[in-house]
């Protein structure tokens, strides 16, 4: 292995596992269940978007690091094979 497929390789598990661990800290999206089970929220204005800007970080990191573990798997593959 070249020290490219090598760098690779890192940038390549460390982005999965962030990856990994941002999904893993996103809230789940459990509000549409108390249409069905027949309960009503009533929840303020500022409960409602109190934590919206961490949760659109978390999402926006998510895709950043998706993207990175995509491209890098990608040109680690061709680099693997075609030895580019």
């Amino acid at each position: 292995m070249s020290a490219l497929e090598i760098v690779l390789a890192v940038i390549d598990i460390l982005s999965g596992v962030a990856m990994v661990v941002l999904f893993l800290v996103q809230e789940g999206n459990d509000r549409g269940m108390g249409v069905v089970s027949g309960t009503t929220t009533t929840d303020s204005y500022y409960s409602k978007t109190k934590g919206r800007s961490l949760e659109e970080r978390l999402k926006f990191a998510t895709k950043i690091c998706a993207i990175i573990f995509a491209v890098t798997s990608i040109i680690l593959y061709l680099s693997i094979t075609k030895g580019i």
